[in-house]
Protein backbone atom coordinates (compact mmCIF):
# COMPACT_ATOMS: atom_id res chain seq x y z
CA UNK A 1 0.00 0.00 0.00
CA UNK A 2 1.05 3.17 -0.92
CA UNK A 3 2.32 5.82 1.64
CA UNK A 4 -0.22 8.89 1.92
CA UNK A 5 0.99 11.65 0.34
CA UNK A 6 1.03 15.10 1.67
CA UNK A 7 -1.21 17.25 -0.34
CA UNK A 8 0.77 20.33 -2.02
CA UNK A 9 0.55 23.88 -0.33
CA UNK A 10 -1.84 25.90 -2.32
CA UNK A 11 -1.27 29.93 -2.40
CA UNK A 12 -3.75 32.27 -0.70
CA UNK A 13 -5.94 32.43 -4.25
CA UNK A 14 -6.22 28.48 -4.00
CA UNK A 15 -3.66 27.87 -6.85
CA UNK A 16 -0.81 25.19 -6.47
CA UNK A 17 2.38 26.79 -4.99
CA UNK A 18 5.39 26.33 -6.96
CA UNK A 19 8.10 24.22 -4.74
CA UNK A 20 11.93 25.44 -4.03
CA UNK A 21 13.96 22.67 -5.22
CA UNK A 22 16.53 23.51 -1.75
CA UNK A 23 13.84 24.88 0.52
CA UNK A 24 13.35 28.51 1.51
CA UNK A 25 16.28 31.48 1.42
CA UNK A 26 18.92 31.83 -1.23
CA UNK A 27 19.32 29.74 -4.55
CA UNK A 28 21.61 26.79 -3.87
CA UNK A 29 23.43 28.12 -6.44
CA UNK A 30 25.24 31.62 -7.25
CA UNK A 31 25.62 30.69 -10.60
CA UNK A 32 23.52 29.66 -13.62
CA UNK A 33 23.62 29.40 -16.99
CA UNK A 34 20.53 31.07 -17.46
CA UNK A 35 17.90 33.10 -14.65
CA UNK A 36 14.40 33.65 -15.83
CA UNK A 37 12.75 36.22 -14.31
CA UNK A 38 9.32 35.45 -14.06
CA UNK A 39 7.19 32.55 -13.60
CA UNK A 40 4.35 32.84 -16.13
CA UNK A 41 3.37 30.14 -18.73
CA UNK A 42 6.05 31.94 -21.27
CA UNK A 43 8.78 31.81 -18.53
CA UNK A 44 8.40 28.26 -17.76
CA UNK A 45 8.27 27.29 -21.47
CA UNK A 46 11.75 28.79 -21.82
CA UNK A 47 12.86 27.10 -18.88
CA UNK A 48 11.93 23.57 -19.49
CA UNK A 49 13.35 24.00 -23.23
CA UNK A 50 16.77 25.18 -21.65
CA UNK A 51 17.07 22.43 -19.12
CA UNK A 52 16.19 19.93 -21.16
CA UNK A 53 19.11 20.98 -23.61
CA UNK A 54 21.01 20.52 -20.24
CA UNK A 55 21.18 24.12 -18.99
CA UNK A 56 21.36 25.11 -15.42
CA UNK A 57 18.11 27.15 -14.94
CA UNK A 58 16.82 29.51 -12.22
CA UNK A 59 13.03 30.74 -12.32
CA UNK A 60 12.51 33.75 -10.30
CA UNK A 61 8.91 34.87 -9.46
CA UNK A 62 7.37 37.29 -7.77
CA UNK A 63 4.10 36.09 -6.62
CA UNK A 64 3.41 32.97 -4.50
CA UNK A 65 2.73 30.45 -7.29
CA UNK A 66 3.90 30.33 -10.66
CA UNK A 67 1.42 30.93 -13.92
CA UNK A 68 1.52 34.54 -13.89
CA UNK A 69 -2.15 35.81 -15.81
CA UNK A 70 -2.67 32.19 -16.75
CA UNK A 71 -3.68 30.47 -13.75
CA UNK A 72 -6.69 28.43 -12.06
CA UNK A 73 -8.05 29.99 -8.34
CA UNK A 74 -11.26 29.51 -6.39
CA UNK A 75 -12.06 32.86 -6.09
CA UNK A 76 -15.38 32.79 -4.14
CA UNK A 77 -14.82 31.99 -0.25
CA UNK A 78 -16.01 28.09 0.37
CA UNK A 79 -17.14 27.27 -2.99
CA UNK A 80 -15.38 24.76 -4.85
CA UNK A 81 -14.92 26.02 -8.21
CA UNK A 82 -11.49 26.59 -9.41
CA UNK A 83 -11.83 29.02 -12.70
CA UNK A 84 -9.09 30.71 -14.90
CA UNK A 85 -9.19 33.82 -12.93
CA UNK A 86 -7.46 35.95 -15.99
CA UNK A 87 -6.98 34.31 -19.94
CA UNK A 88 -9.31 31.24 -20.44
CA UNK A 89 -9.03 29.93 -23.66
CA UNK A 90 -5.74 28.38 -26.02
CA UNK A 91 -5.65 28.53 -29.63
CA UNK A 92 -2.37 29.94 -29.94
CA UNK A 93 -0.72 27.26 -28.40
CA UNK A 94 1.63 25.11 -30.74
CA UNK A 95 1.00 21.17 -30.60
CA UNK A 96 4.98 21.19 -31.08
CA UNK A 97 5.15 23.05 -27.72
CA UNK A 98 3.05 20.56 -26.03
CA UNK A 99 5.14 17.48 -27.33
CA UNK A 100 8.64 19.08 -27.26
CA UNK A 101 8.00 19.45 -23.58
CA UNK A 102 5.64 15.84 -22.84
CA UNK A 103 2.78 18.17 -21.24
CA UNK A 104 0.24 16.52 -19.68
CA UNK A 105 -2.45 18.39 -20.94
CA UNK A 106 -5.24 18.65 -23.31
CA UNK A 107 -8.46 20.83 -25.13
CA UNK A 108 -11.68 20.47 -25.82
CA UNK A 109 -13.31 21.63 -29.02
CA UNK A 110 -16.27 23.43 -28.44
CA UNK A 111 -19.60 22.25 -30.02
CA UNK A 112 -20.13 26.26 -30.98
CA UNK A 113 -18.79 28.98 -32.26
CA UNK A 114 -20.95 31.59 -31.28
CA UNK A 115 -24.20 32.37 -30.45
CA UNK A 116 -25.39 36.62 -31.33
CA UNK A 117 -29.05 37.25 -29.94
CA UNK A 118 -30.85 40.32 -31.70
CA UNK A 119 -34.13 41.66 -32.09
CA UNK A 120 -35.56 42.19 -35.98
CA UNK A 121 -39.22 43.05 -36.60
CA UNK A 122 -39.89 43.09 -32.97
CA UNK A 123 -39.17 39.63 -32.41
CA UNK A 124 -35.89 37.95 -30.55
CA UNK A 125 -33.69 36.32 -32.52
CA UNK A 126 -30.52 35.71 -32.96
CA UNK A 127 -27.51 34.02 -35.06
CA UNK A 128 -26.13 30.90 -34.28
CA UNK A 129 -22.89 29.75 -36.05
CA UNK A 130 -22.63 25.74 -34.84
CA UNK A 131 -22.09 23.58 -37.67
CA UNK A 132 -24.89 22.37 -39.85
CA UNK A 133 -27.13 24.47 -38.38
CA UNK A 134 -25.12 27.70 -39.55
CA UNK A 135 -26.89 28.03 -42.77
CA UNK A 136 -30.00 28.08 -41.22
CA UNK A 137 -29.12 30.48 -38.89
CA UNK A 138 -28.20 33.15 -41.48
CA UNK A 139 -30.67 32.60 -43.50
CA UNK A 140 -33.66 33.19 -41.15
CA UNK A 141 -31.49 36.46 -39.71
CA UNK A 142 -30.92 37.85 -43.25
CA UNK A 143 -33.79 36.49 -45.17
CA UNK A 144 -31.18 35.18 -47.79
CA UNK A 145 -28.23 33.13 -48.65
CA UNK A 146 -25.65 36.42 -49.33
CA UNK A 147 -24.33 36.74 -45.92
CA UNK A 148 -23.64 33.01 -45.43
CA UNK A 149 -21.82 33.24 -49.17
CA UNK A 150 -19.88 36.08 -48.10
CA UNK A 151 -19.22 34.32 -44.32
CA UNK A 152 -17.80 31.27 -46.36
CA UNK A 153 -15.61 32.90 -48.63
CA UNK A 154 -14.15 35.51 -46.09
CA UNK A 155 -13.57 32.56 -42.92
CA UNK A 156 -12.38 30.50 -46.17
CA UNK A 157 -9.50 32.84 -47.04
CA UNK A 158 -8.78 33.37 -43.38
CA UNK A 159 -8.60 29.32 -43.08
CA UNK A 160 -6.01 29.63 -45.99
CA UNK A 161 -3.82 32.47 -44.25
CA UNK A 162 -3.81 30.64 -40.87
CA UNK A 163 -1.98 27.38 -42.12
CA UNK A 164 0.55 29.61 -43.49
CA UNK A 165 1.15 31.79 -41.25
CA UNK A 166 0.91 29.97 -38.30
CA UNK A 167 3.90 27.84 -38.36
CA UNK A 168 5.93 30.68 -38.99
CA UNK A 169 5.73 31.51 -35.26
CA UNK A 170 7.95 29.06 -33.92
CA UNK A 171 10.72 29.92 -36.81
CA UNK A 172 12.96 32.71 -37.24
CA UNK A 173 11.29 36.08 -37.78
CA UNK A 174 10.27 35.94 -41.73
CA UNK A 175 10.92 39.32 -43.35
CA UNK A 176 7.91 40.98 -44.51
CA UNK A 177 7.83 39.98 -48.27
CA UNK A 178 9.05 36.60 -47.35
CA UNK A 179 5.91 36.11 -45.00
CA UNK A 180 3.92 37.83 -48.01
CA UNK A 181 5.46 35.27 -50.62
CA UNK A 182 4.77 32.75 -48.49
CA UNK A 183 0.85 33.59 -47.55
CA UNK A 184 0.76 34.00 -51.71
CA UNK A 185 -2.31 35.51 -51.77
CA UNK A 186 -2.93 39.23 -52.50
CA UNK A 187 -6.57 39.37 -51.40
CA UNK A 188 -5.74 38.49 -47.90
CA UNK A 189 -2.45 40.37 -48.04
CA UNK A 190 -4.15 43.58 -48.42
CA UNK A 191 -6.97 42.66 -45.98
CA UNK A 192 -5.54 42.04 -43.43
CA UNK A 193 -1.69 43.85 -43.65
CA UNK A 194 -2.23 46.49 -45.42
CA UNK A 195 -5.84 48.39 -45.42
CA UNK A 196 -7.79 48.84 -42.24
CA UNK A 197 -10.30 45.96 -41.43
CA UNK A 198 -13.46 47.90 -41.68
CA UNK A 199 -12.74 47.73 -45.37
CA UNK A 200 -12.58 44.41 -45.86
CA UNK A 201 -15.50 43.94 -43.12
CA UNK A 202 -17.88 46.58 -45.18
CA UNK A 203 -16.75 45.03 -49.05
CA UNK A 204 -17.71 41.92 -48.10
CA UNK A 205 -20.59 41.82 -45.69
CA UNK A 206 -24.31 43.70 -45.76
CA UNK A 207 -25.98 42.88 -42.15
CA UNK A 208 -24.84 45.31 -39.29
CA UNK A 209 -25.03 41.73 -36.94
CA UNK A 210 -22.73 40.07 -38.99
CA UNK A 211 -20.18 42.80 -39.58
CA UNK A 212 -20.33 42.94 -35.76
CA UNK A 213 -19.71 39.66 -35.11
CA UNK A 214 -16.72 39.47 -37.67
CA UNK A 215 -15.16 42.73 -36.04
CA UNK A 216 -15.10 41.48 -32.59
CA UNK A 217 -12.42 39.37 -33.02
CA UNK A 218 -10.43 42.69 -33.81
CA UNK A 219 -11.01 44.37 -30.50
CA UNK A 220 -10.08 41.41 -27.71
CA UNK A 221 -8.25 43.61 -25.32
CA UNK A 222 -7.35 45.78 -27.76
CA UNK A 223 -8.43 49.57 -28.21
CA UNK A 224 -9.01 50.57 -31.85
CA UNK A 225 -11.75 51.61 -34.30
CA UNK A 226 -12.71 49.55 -37.72
CA UNK A 227 -10.72 52.23 -39.68
CA UNK A 228 -8.04 52.65 -36.81
CA UNK A 229 -5.01 53.96 -39.74
CA UNK A 230 -2.60 51.95 -37.53
CA UNK A 231 -3.85 48.46 -38.33
CA UNK A 232 -4.06 47.75 -34.49
CA UNK A 233 -7.08 46.24 -35.16
CA UNK A 234 -5.61 43.84 -37.55
CA UNK A 235 -3.07 42.84 -36.27
CA UNK A 236 -5.26 41.50 -33.00
CA UNK A 237 -7.79 39.83 -35.67
CA UNK A 238 -4.90 38.36 -36.91
CA UNK A 239 -3.84 36.55 -33.80
CA UNK A 240 -7.52 35.64 -33.49
CA UNK A 241 -7.71 33.80 -36.73
CA UNK A 242 -4.64 31.71 -37.25
CA UNK A 243 -4.10 29.48 -33.81
CA UNK A 244 -3.42 25.79 -34.25
CA UNK A 245 -3.85 27.15 -38.36
CA UNK A 246 -7.56 26.51 -37.64
CA UNK A 247 -8.47 29.73 -35.81
CA UNK A 248 -10.06 27.48 -33.35
CA UNK A 249 -10.74 28.61 -29.37
CA UNK A 250 -10.92 25.75 -27.54
CA UNK A 251 -11.60 25.11 -23.62
CA UNK A 252 -8.23 23.94 -21.66
CA UNK A 253 -9.06 20.57 -19.29
CA UNK A 254 -9.04 21.78 -15.89
CA UNK A 255 -8.48 24.92 -16.59
CA UNK A 256 -5.86 27.73 -17.51
CA UNK A 257 -3.92 26.31 -14.78
CA UNK A 258 -4.16 22.73 -15.72
CA UNK A 259 -1.43 24.33 -18.77
CA UNK A 260 0.44 25.82 -15.98
CA UNK A 261 0.90 23.09 -13.83
CA UNK A 262 2.22 21.20 -16.65
CA UNK A 263 4.61 23.77 -17.62
CA UNK A 264 5.89 24.05 -14.13
CA UNK A 265 6.29 20.41 -13.69
CA UNK A 266 7.93 19.94 -17.23
CA UNK A 267 10.82 22.47 -15.97
CA UNK A 268 11.32 20.91 -12.50
CA UNK A 269 11.28 17.34 -14.14
CA UNK A 270 14.33 18.75 -16.50
CA UNK A 271 16.32 19.85 -13.56
CA UNK A 272 14.98 24.07 -13.60
CA UNK A 273 14.84 25.27 -10.28
CA UNK A 274 11.97 27.53 -9.68
CA UNK A 275 11.50 29.85 -6.60
CA UNK A 276 8.18 31.43 -5.95
CA UNK A 277 8.47 34.90 -3.72
CA UNK A 278 11.91 35.61 -5.26
CA UNK A 279 11.68 39.58 -6.93
CA UNK A 280 14.34 40.21 -9.57
CA UNK A 281 15.21 44.03 -8.71
CA UNK A 282 17.74 45.04 -10.88
CA UNK A 283 19.93 43.49 -13.99
CA UNK A 284 23.79 44.09 -14.54
CA UNK A 285 25.61 42.77 -17.70
CA UNK A 286 28.50 43.67 -20.15
CA UNK A 287 26.81 41.47 -22.82
CA UNK A 288 28.60 38.70 -21.66
CA UNK A 289 27.63 38.31 -17.69
CA UNK A 290 24.85 39.18 -16.14
CA UNK A 291 24.25 39.69 -12.24
CA UNK A 292 20.82 39.65 -11.16
CA UNK A 293 19.55 41.43 -7.75
CA UNK A 294 17.11 39.03 -6.12
CA UNK A 295 14.59 40.45 -3.23
CA UNK A 296 13.73 37.07 -0.89
CA UNK A 297 11.94 36.42 2.42
CA UNK A 298 15.26 36.87 4.11
CA UNK A 299 16.87 39.56 1.89
CA UNK A 300 18.73 40.54 -1.11
CA UNK A 301 21.10 37.98 -2.92
CA UNK A 302 22.79 38.50 -6.24
CA UNK A 303 22.73 35.86 -8.87
CA UNK A 304 25.18 35.35 -11.51
CA UNK A 305 23.96 33.84 -14.81
CA UNK A 306 25.43 34.06 -18.41
CA UNK A 307 21.94 34.79 -19.72
CA UNK A 308 18.56 36.33 -18.45
CA UNK A 309 15.61 35.70 -20.20
CA UNK A 310 12.62 38.20 -18.76
CA UNK A 311 9.14 37.62 -18.94
CA UNK A 312 7.49 40.44 -18.19
CA UNK A 313 6.73 43.69 -19.62
CA UNK A 314 8.98 46.00 -21.97
CA UNK A 315 8.64 48.70 -19.26
CA UNK A 316 9.78 45.96 -16.40
CA UNK A 317 12.35 45.09 -18.44
CA UNK A 318 13.82 48.76 -19.02
CA UNK A 319 13.10 48.92 -15.15
CA UNK A 320 15.23 46.31 -14.35
CA UNK A 321 18.27 47.23 -16.82
CA UNK A 322 17.66 51.16 -15.86
CA UNK A 323 17.03 51.74 -19.49
CA UNK A 324 14.33 54.54 -20.88
CA UNK A 325 11.18 52.62 -20.87
CA UNK A 326 9.11 52.45 -24.05
CA UNK A 327 5.34 54.28 -24.57
CA UNK A 328 3.56 53.62 -21.70
CA UNK A 329 0.76 50.52 -22.83
CA UNK A 330 -2.85 50.93 -21.87
CA UNK A 331 -5.48 48.14 -21.48
CA UNK A 332 -9.03 48.39 -22.65
CA UNK A 333 -10.49 45.55 -21.11
CA UNK A 334 -12.97 44.61 -17.99
CA UNK A 335 -12.72 40.72 -17.24
CA UNK A 336 -16.24 39.24 -15.31
CA UNK A 337 -16.23 35.78 -13.76
CA UNK A 338 -19.53 34.07 -12.50
CA UNK A 339 -20.88 31.01 -10.89
CA UNK A 340 -24.63 30.24 -11.92
CA UNK A 341 -26.88 27.77 -10.01
CA UNK A 342 -28.47 27.60 -13.57
CA UNK A 343 -27.92 28.95 -17.09
CA UNK A 344 -30.87 32.09 -17.32
CA UNK A 345 -33.43 31.17 -20.05
CA UNK A 346 -33.19 33.44 -23.56
CA UNK A 347 -35.98 35.62 -24.88
CA UNK A 348 -34.99 33.79 -28.44
CA UNK A 349 -36.72 30.58 -27.68
CA UNK A 350 -35.27 28.76 -30.69
CA UNK A 351 -32.16 28.26 -28.66
CA UNK A 352 -31.60 26.22 -26.37
CA UNK A 353 -29.49 28.35 -23.43
CA UNK A 354 -26.80 25.19 -22.99
CA UNK A 355 -26.06 25.61 -26.93
CA UNK A 356 -26.17 29.82 -26.82
CA UNK A 357 -23.53 29.77 -23.81
CA UNK A 358 -21.05 26.83 -25.06
CA UNK A 359 -19.69 28.73 -27.42
CA UNK A 360 -19.11 32.57 -27.63
CA UNK A 361 -21.76 34.60 -26.58
CA UNK A 362 -21.89 38.10 -28.21
CA UNK A 363 -23.22 41.06 -26.62
CA UNK A 364 -24.44 44.22 -27.71
CA UNK A 365 -21.76 43.69 -30.43
CA UNK A 366 -23.25 44.78 -33.85
CA UNK A 367 -21.12 46.82 -35.97
CA UNK A 368 -22.79 50.37 -34.98
CA UNK A 369 -22.87 49.36 -31.43
CA UNK A 370 -18.86 48.66 -31.50
CA UNK A 371 -18.20 52.18 -33.43
CA UNK A 372 -20.44 53.67 -30.52
CA UNK A 373 -18.74 52.34 -28.02
CA UNK A 374 -15.23 53.42 -29.03
CA UNK A 375 -16.66 56.54 -29.88
CA UNK A 376 -17.82 56.67 -26.10
CA UNK A 377 -14.61 55.64 -24.62
CA UNK A 378 -12.20 57.69 -26.87
CA UNK A 379 -14.08 60.67 -25.73
CA UNK A 380 -13.82 59.63 -22.08
CA UNK A 381 -16.83 58.22 -21.01
CA UNK A 382 -17.78 54.62 -19.75
CA UNK A 383 -19.96 53.28 -23.38
CA UNK A 384 -23.53 53.56 -23.03
CA UNK A 385 -24.39 49.99 -24.11
CA UNK A 386 -20.86 48.10 -23.14
CA UNK A 387 -20.21 45.18 -25.71
CA UNK A 388 -18.85 42.09 -24.25
CA UNK A 389 -19.05 37.93 -24.94
CA UNK A 390 -19.75 35.42 -22.92
CA UNK A 391 -18.57 31.72 -22.70
CA UNK A 392 -19.56 28.82 -20.26
CA UNK A 393 -16.47 26.82 -20.04
CA UNK A 394 -17.92 24.25 -17.78
CA UNK A 395 -20.65 23.50 -20.00
CA UNK A 396 -17.43 21.79 -22.34
CA UNK A 397 -15.25 20.62 -19.27
CA UNK A 398 -17.00 20.24 -16.36
CA UNK A 399 -14.06 19.07 -13.89
CA UNK A 400 -13.47 22.55 -12.65
CA UNK A 401 -16.00 21.81 -10.47
CA UNK A 402 -16.48 20.10 -7.60
CA UNK A 403 -18.44 16.60 -7.97
CA UNK A 404 -20.85 18.51 -5.91
CA UNK A 405 -21.58 21.92 -7.64
CA UNK A 406 -21.62 19.65 -10.92
CA UNK A 407 -23.95 17.35 -9.91
CA UNK A 408 -25.92 20.69 -8.70
CA UNK A 409 -26.27 21.79 -12.21
CA UNK A 410 -23.89 24.84 -11.86
CA UNK A 411 -22.22 26.91 -14.68
CA UNK A 412 -19.75 28.99 -15.08
CA UNK A 413 -19.93 32.09 -17.59
CA UNK A 414 -16.26 33.94 -18.33
CA UNK A 415 -17.65 37.44 -19.60
CA UNK A 416 -14.72 39.55 -21.70
CA UNK A 417 -15.61 43.63 -22.08
CA UNK A 418 -14.55 45.75 -24.82
CA UNK A 419 -13.78 49.16 -25.37
CA UNK A 420 -13.20 49.70 -21.75
CA UNK A 421 -9.43 51.81 -21.57
CA UNK A 422 -7.79 52.15 -18.51
CA UNK A 423 -8.03 55.57 -18.93
CA UNK A 424 -11.86 55.83 -17.57
CA UNK A 425 -10.79 54.09 -14.84
CA UNK A 426 -8.38 56.56 -13.30
CA UNK A 427 -10.57 58.68 -11.53
CA UNK A 428 -12.13 56.61 -9.45
CA UNK A 429 -11.67 52.58 -10.27
CA UNK A 430 -13.89 51.30 -7.88
CA UNK A 431 -16.93 53.77 -8.86
CA UNK A 432 -16.39 52.74 -12.57
CA UNK A 433 -15.66 49.18 -12.05
CA UNK A 434 -19.58 48.93 -10.55
CA UNK A 435 -21.23 51.28 -13.05
CA UNK A 436 -19.28 49.40 -16.19
CA UNK A 437 -20.41 46.28 -14.80
CA UNK A 438 -24.09 47.02 -14.04
CA UNK A 439 -24.42 48.48 -17.33
CA UNK A 440 -22.99 45.62 -19.28
CA UNK A 441 -25.19 43.00 -16.85
CA UNK A 442 -27.79 45.50 -18.23
CA UNK A 443 -26.89 44.76 -21.81
CA UNK A 444 -27.01 41.02 -21.39
CA UNK A 445 -30.13 40.82 -19.57
CA UNK A 446 -31.97 42.66 -22.29
CA UNK A 447 -31.78 39.15 -24.12
CA UNK A 448 -32.65 37.02 -20.99
CA UNK A 449 -36.11 36.30 -19.50
CA UNK A 450 -34.46 36.61 -16.02
CA UNK A 451 -32.14 38.71 -14.94
CA UNK A 452 -28.48 36.41 -14.84
CA UNK A 453 -27.57 38.14 -10.87
CA UNK A 454 -30.68 36.07 -10.21
CA UNK A 455 -29.19 32.66 -11.48
CA UNK A 456 -25.77 33.41 -9.05
CA UNK A 457 -24.53 31.42 -6.73
CA UNK A 458 -23.91 32.54 -3.50
CA UNK A 459 -20.53 32.17 -1.74
CA UNK A 460 -20.09 30.72 2.20
CA UNK A 461 -20.93 34.18 3.43
CA UNK A 462 -23.68 34.52 1.33
CA UNK A 463 -22.15 37.21 -1.46
CA UNK A 464 -22.96 36.70 -5.18
CA UNK A 465 -20.66 34.43 -6.97
CA UNK A 466 -19.59 37.31 -9.35
CA UNK A 467 -15.92 39.25 -9.75
CA UNK A 468 -14.93 41.71 -12.15
CA UNK A 469 -11.80 43.20 -12.63
CA UNK A 470 -10.63 46.62 -14.89
CA UNK A 471 -7.14 47.32 -16.48
CA UNK A 472 -6.37 48.96 -13.69
CA UNK A 473 -7.08 45.95 -11.12
CA UNK A 474 -4.72 43.99 -13.48
CA UNK A 475 -1.78 46.33 -13.38
CA UNK A 476 -2.32 45.77 -9.76
CA UNK A 477 -2.20 42.25 -9.38
CA UNK A 478 0.22 41.07 -12.05
CA UNK A 479 1.47 44.05 -12.72
CA UNK A 480 0.52 44.53 -16.46
CA UNK A 481 1.80 48.08 -17.66
CA UNK A 482 -2.42 50.03 -18.03
CA UNK A 483 -3.83 46.76 -17.62
CA UNK A 484 -2.78 45.73 -21.23
CA UNK A 485 -3.17 41.94 -21.12
CA UNK A 486 -0.72 42.08 -24.20
CA UNK A 487 1.52 44.17 -22.07
CA UNK A 488 1.79 46.56 -25.32
CA UNK A 489 0.32 46.80 -28.68
CA UNK A 490 0.59 43.38 -31.00
CA UNK A 491 3.03 43.45 -33.91
CA UNK A 492 2.53 42.03 -36.92
CA UNK A 493 4.62 38.51 -36.94
CA UNK A 494 7.51 39.88 -39.35
CA UNK A 495 10.96 41.49 -38.76
CA UNK A 496 10.91 44.92 -38.66
CA UNK A 497 13.57 47.22 -37.81
CA UNK A 498 15.72 45.87 -34.65
CA UNK A 499 13.70 42.73 -34.30
CA UNK A 500 16.50 40.62 -34.55
CA UNK A 501 16.75 36.60 -35.67
CA UNK A 502 13.89 35.87 -33.42
CA UNK A 503 11.45 38.77 -32.01
CA UNK A 504 12.88 38.76 -28.51
CA UNK A 505 16.39 40.09 -28.64
CA UNK A 506 17.20 43.41 -26.70
CA UNK A 507 19.91 46.14 -26.56
CA UNK A 508 22.20 43.46 -24.34
CA UNK A 509 23.11 40.71 -26.22
CA UNK A 510 22.74 37.77 -23.18
CA UNK A 511 18.97 39.83 -22.05
CA UNK A 512 15.88 38.54 -23.95
CA UNK A 513 12.63 39.29 -23.58
CA UNK A 514 10.26 36.31 -23.55
CA UNK A 515 7.56 37.58 -22.26
CA UNK A 516 3.69 38.87 -24.01
CA UNK A 517 6.07 42.00 -25.16
CA UNK A 518 7.97 40.38 -27.48
CA UNK A 519 7.37 39.90 -31.14
CA UNK A 520 4.39 37.30 -31.75
CA UNK A 521 3.51 38.08 -28.06
CA UNK A 522 -0.16 38.01 -26.94
CA UNK A 523 -2.26 35.29 -25.49
CA UNK A 524 -0.73 32.13 -23.88
CA UNK A 525 1.27 30.86 -26.51
CA UNK A 526 4.19 30.09 -25.11
CA UNK A 527 5.82 31.29 -28.38
CA UNK A 528 7.75 33.45 -26.90
CA UNK A 529 9.14 31.65 -24.80
CA UNK A 530 9.83 28.70 -26.98
CA UNK A 531 11.95 31.50 -29.29
CA UNK A 532 13.58 33.31 -26.13
CA UNK A 533 14.89 29.58 -25.75
CA UNK A 534 15.69 29.06 -29.02
CA UNK A 535 17.83 32.09 -29.33
CA UNK A 536 19.25 31.43 -26.10
CA UNK A 537 20.29 27.70 -27.26
CA UNK A 538 21.93 29.58 -30.61
CA UNK A 539 19.39 27.96 -33.04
Amino acid sequence: MPAPQTPAPRSPAGQPAAQDSSGPGAPARDRYDAVIVGGGHNGLVAAAYLARAGQSVLVLERLGNTGGAAISTRPFAGVDARLSRYSYLVSLLPDKIVRDLGLDFAVRKRTVSSYTPAVRDGRPTGLLVAGDGTRESFAALTGGEREYAAWQRFYAMTQRLATRVFPTLTEPLPSRDALRERIDDADAWRTLFEEPLGVAVEENFTDDLVRGVVLTDALIGTFADAHDTSLLQNRCFLYHVIGGSTGDWDVPVGGMGALTDALAGAARAAGAEIRVRHEATRIETDGTHAEVTVRTPDGEHVVAARRVLVNASPQALSALLGDVPPPPAEGAQLKVNMLLTRLPKLRDRSVDPRQAFAGTFHIAEGYGQLADAYRDAAAGRLPAAPPSEIYCHSLTDPSILGPDLAARGYQTLTLFGLHAPARLFAADNDAARAALLKATLAELDAHLEEPVTDCLALDANGEPCIEAKTPLDLERDLRLPGGHIFHRDLSFPYAEEGAGRWGVETAHANVLLCGAGAVRGGGVSGVPGHNAAMAALGR
